[in-house]
């Protein structure tokens, strides 16, 4: 049998939205926040302090795509190893034209440099994970795996410009928006995202993506909202990708799938 392409594999999961990319550019003020910081360092080393916090216990996803008329939400939630670099996510896809669940959540585990995914269907026996070589991605798995790598959202904010300090909000919550830099990003980030934001800062066109960054008091990512934009298929395609973290410092456990439980097969475009 052939090999599985990591990169059908990840389309699917999207709805076949995810193609030829063109990221999208933005632009803000810079303005010192309340304590008197530079809102670009604070919001640069706020990957540290996740880092820092070691794990998130309470993670959520959601990934808004918006292309030529069709909307759809996909929604994830679970728990990361920032220390580790690896994650355990339990993805729901759209729900069918009768508001029913016609697909079995998919589980997607992540880990430097790859995706796992189970339930993926298409002719998947239902016991197998697809592996996805993130770098070989052309957004890094930013957008196509349906749910951003939560390590590589908090990243992404290493390569924050033009960053503008919003306001505070309930529970001292501080409120940033800018543009990450996928380029200096890539450069900066730690090793084990290096190579799949290397991979989307390659492949999409502009190299700046527009974010909303919330921080709680000891400067962690408590919410990350990135927009991106590019075509597919001659359709421009809006994505709106959220990443929420909480339970910092919650011990978790992540577990790759066995290698004899990973597909090698051949899979179908749903």
């Amino acid at each position: 049998m052939d090999r599985v392409s990591g990169g059908a594999a990840a389309l699917a999961v999207v709805v076949g939205l995810v193609g030829t990319t063109a990221g999208c550019g933005g632009s803000g003020a810079a303005a010192e926040d309340r304590k008197g910081a530079d809102p670009g360092r604070v919001v640069r080393g706020a990957a540290e302090a996740v880092l820092r916090a070691g794990s998130a216990g309470d993670v959520r996803t959601g990934m808004e795509m918006a292309a030529g008329g069709t909307r759809v939400t996909i929604r994830g939630e679970g728990v990361y190893d920032f220390r580790g670099s690896r994650g355990q996510l339990k993805v729901l896809l759209p729900t069918g034209p009768e508001g029913k669940q016609e697909h079995r959540p998919i589980v997607e585990v992540f880990v430097p440099g790859a995706l796992f995914m189970k339930n993926r269907g298409a002719g998947v026996p239902a016991d197998k994970w697809v592996r996805v070589d993130t770098a070989q991605l052309a957004d890094g798995n930013l957008v196509t795996g349906g749910a951003t790598d939560p390590l590589a959202a908090v990243e992404l904010l290493r390569g924050a410009r033009d960053v503008a300090y919003v306001g505070e909000e309930a529970g001292g919550v501080r409120h940033y928006r800018g543009v990450a830099d996928l380029a200096v990003a890539s450069r900066v980030a730690s090793p084990q995202v290096r190579g799949p934001l290397g991979a989307a800062a390659k492949g999409f066109s502009a190299k700046g993506v527009p974010f909303d960054a919330y921080l709680d008091a000891a400067g962690r990512v408590l919410k990350v909202r990135h927009r991106f934009s590019f075509v597919n298929a001659g359709k421009a395609v809006e994505v709106a990708s959220t990443v929420t973290l909480d339970g910092f410092g919650k011990p978790v456990r992540v577990v790759s799938p066995p290698e004899g439980a990973i597909y090698t097969g051949k899979i179908r475009r749903q």
